[in-house]
């Protein structure tokens, strides 16, 4: 059984969001699409407490960027992103929520950041999405959204490391690149653990994407 599993598309992870990725906004339409083509989708959504450890404005004298230890972890600090119940938080307007059949949350508890969807960053605690996805008989992955050199990259390196065929649809996703080069590094990184890298167009006829998100 097939599932896609739709990472932190987020008001805060787009543009005029916090956190923002370049060209978040403008995959709603090419995703929306995909669903179409599956049975069982999921989500995962980034949920933290406002006294999160990775916000830089937790942090004395720190500024975005920077790395401090955190619970005994290298953290990099990010500006103040999805924090419970607010905008931030919430999905992009415009993505079809209706057939989804769970949402994940991740990142909730103060001392530890989550870019997976499947454990927190020391695997101290799992979501319960790796459960979920084995109860449902689910064999094969697909994963997209934001943002492939973080988020999206460890929870399909999880995906892979839980057993499940794992596919990342590229086209779909946007990268931080906080460093020049990031997102290639990061899409090799999946390579390398055995993610298969595809590409809407490669997935479905060409014929069932919107014109305006033809390649």
């Amino acid at each position: 059984m097939k599932a896609l599993i739709i990472v932190d598309l987020q008001n805060d992870f787009v543009e005029g969001g916090a956190l923002a990725v370049q060209g978040g906004k403008e995959l709603v339409p090419l995703i929306n699409e995909i669903q179409q083509r599956f049975d069982l989708i999921l989500a995962t959504q980034d949920w933290h407490p406002a006294n999160h450890g990775s916000h830089a404005n937790n942090h004395p004298d720190a500024s975005p960027g920077d790395v401090v230890e955190l619970a005994g972890r290298p953290q990099i600090l990010w500006p103040a992103h999805c924090v419970q119940e607010t905008r931030g938080a919430d999905f992009v307007p415009g993505l079809n929520q209706d057939r989804w059949a769970a949402v994940f949350q991740k990142g909730a508890v103060r001392h530890i950041d989550s870019y997976s969807g499947f454990f927190d960053n020391g695997k101290e605690r799992a979501t319960g999405l790796g459960d979920y996805l084995k109860e449902q008989g689910v064999t094969d992955l697909y994963i997209l959204g934001l943002a492939t050199d973080y988020c999206v990259k460890f929870t399909a390196l999880d995906a892979v490391e839980l057993g499940f065929r794992t596919h990342l649809v590229l086209d779909a996703c946007r990268a931080v690149n906080l460093q020049p080069g990031d997102e290639r590094e990061a899409v090799e990184a999946m390579r390398q653990a055995g993610v298969e890298i595809t590409t809407s167009q490669e997935l479905f006829p060409i014929e069932t994407i919107p014109l305006e998100q033809k390649l």
